[in-house]
């Protein structure tokens, strides 16, 4: 707001005045002046006031423009108030930038080598008023011409989502940690780093587990991620809604706070320089993921990395024929002895054991003692609720302490979820739930005794209406597609053309772009929330 003459005039006509017409005559020269000089400290401070904080001085945004876009950005009071265009300075101009007060307009061409994020100040120095305004440069990876990110630091996030900046030793590999520095938020971590995935080790856009020092773990407190000591960076490459992981893992927290927890984000991944697109960001399961929930850090950790991991004596990737081991299927990840040395996998053993030749009596009096029983129950509740049929007995974690507890059980890996199969072909809504216990004895016997079975579905119907609720369900994912949108068109632009010529599922026919799959998606999980409320 700029002071005039007759508005400074008109205050003080009015205060003089009092609203009941001009001063009495005999009123005397210096209280005239008197009141003249309280109406015009008055009519200051009152413009003073108003000036201070009526404008919000604003570019709008964020903006976010690929390298070699023109971009044409205008300046103006949040408020409403009009300014002239030279009222407004902007003091942190990127190079190459230019303001024009004649239009109120800062106009940019980035060049190939200015992706990053730019937070400009919007300065009224008339006014004492400043307002941020933040453009987001895209690195241009499709230009012939590209120059790699030039300043890892600033490049901190892409339409709105965190980036991941990992750069590889030569030596990386598949099966141990190589030396890695990683970027994130503008901190730079000394790390380690390797390829991560059992079928998606193929997949030209690659999986990478991060290892982080003890000294300087990994911190995003807005996301739930607190000094981690590793984060597994998945592929989205199968999966073009982009959140399948993302909302699994976020299902599965919710169905129980008491389960242990796995958060995960959308994030978007450059490697050595060169964008890779959108992944899911995930915690590791490991011992440090236990201790930070209150569980030991001595523990035994059991993957089940193929079929076998199914609790029976026999081996389903083997048609059925005798199990070599007790623990075929699985490998051991944390805890002592390890795997290659005798009784590595006893208390492992021994629960299989149990569970594929237990009486009835004893199986219903011993299960609960020997595993957290609801744990294991809302697995099956879970995983046969979204068809994760690829995480119902393999891609699942074991963690015991071998002090003594409960065997607890984590979920994995959900590429295969929400209507497709690990090689993303279609599935239906309408597969039964308890048809899953081909995958796991555990599921089977639960369902078989009436004392849990019947209870158990009972509880499902509960679910439905609570956790799994359709409407709570459809708001998750409505949100994370959202959230994701923009970075998943650009992540298509980047790959779509290699996910569909890719041999592991080449043959499709029923592709989908992002906002296809998107409403596919939806779609699925009203027809699959319909016909299992049905059931129970």
């Amino acid at each position: 707001m700029t002071r005039t003459l007759p508005g400074l005039l008109a205050g003080l006509l009015a205060f003089a005045c009092g609203g009941d017409g001009p001063m009495p005559a005999d009123a005397s020269l210096d209280a005239a002046l008197d009141a003249a000089a309280d109406a015009l400290a008055a009519a200051d401070a009152a413009i003073d006031g108003a000036a201070l904080g009526d404008c919000g001085p604003t570019g709008g945004g964020p903006h976010w423009i690929e390298e070699g876009e023109p971009l044409s950005v205008r300046v103006r009071c949040a408020t409403g108030l009009e300014l002239a265009g030279d009222a407004f300075v902007i003091a942190n101009l990127p190079d190459g930038a230019a303001y024009d007060p004649s239009r109120a307009t800062l106009d940019w061409t980035p060049g190939l080598d200015q992706g990053g994020v730019y937070d400009l100040s919007i300065e009224v120095p008339s006014v004492a008023e400043a307002g941020p305004s933040r453009i987001g440069v895209l690195d241009r990876w499709d230009d012939p011409e590209n120059v790699p990110v030039v300043d890892p630091t600033t490049y901190t996030e892409e339409h709105g989502l965190p980036v991941f900046h990992v750069e590889t030793s030569p030596e990386l590999n598949h099966d141990d940690y190589t030396p890695a520095t990683v970027t994130y938020r503008g901190h730079v971590y000394q790390a380690e780093a390797k390829w991560r995935g059992g079928a998606s080790f193929g997949y030209p856009k690659r999986s990478y587990t991060l290892k982080f020092s003890e000294d300087d773990p990994f911190d995003d407190p807005d996301r739930a991620f607190l000094r981690r000591r590793k984060v597994t960076l998945t592929t989205t490459f199968d999966d073009n809604s982009y959140v399948r992981q993302r909302l699994a893992f976020e299902m599965w927290n919710l169905f129980d706070p008491g389960h242990l927890q796995v958060e995960s984000f959308s994030a978007v991944v450059f490697v050595n320089g060169e964008y890779r697109g959108l992944y899911a960001a995930t915690d590791h399961v490991d011992r440090f993921l236990g201790e930070a929930q209150g569980l030991s850090a001595d523990c035994n950790l059991y993957k089940a990395v193929n079929h076998d991991g199914n609790f029976r004596l026999t081996s389903s990737q083997n048609g059925g024929a005798p199990k070599v081991t007790l623990h075929d299927g699985y490998e051991k990840k944390e805890g002592l002895p390890p795997e290659g040395e005798p009784r590595a996998f006893a208390d492992l053993e021994a629960l299989v054991e149990f569970v594929a030749t237990a009486s009835s009596f004893d199986f219903q009096a011993e299960i609960g003692d020997r595993i957290d029983q609801r744990d294991y129950e809302d697995w099956w509740i879970f995983v046969s609720f979204i068809e994760a049929d690829d995480s119902a007995g393999k891609n699942s974690y074991h963690y015991h302490d071998p002090a003594g507890g409960p065997f607890r059980v984590v979920p994995w890996d959900f590429n295969a979820s929400f209507g497709q199969d690990w090689q993303s072909e279609r599935q239906g809504w309408d597969e039964r739930p308890e048809e899953l216990a081909w995958a796991n004895e555990l599921f089977a016997r639960f369902l078989d005794e009436p004392t849990i079975g019947d209870p158990l579905r009972e509880r499902y119907a509960r679910v439905l209406d609570g956790p799994f609720a359709l409407g709570e369900v459809t708001d998750l994912f409505d949100g994370m597609a959202a959230e994701v949108r923009d970075a998943a068109l650009r992540d298509e632009e980047r790959w779509a053309g290699e996910m569909r010529a890719y041999p592991g599922w080449s043959w499709r026919e029923d592709f989908t772009t992002h906002e296809e799959e998107v409403e596919y998606v939806r779609d699925w999980l009203t027809g699959r929330w319909t016909f299992v409320q049905g059931i129970y």
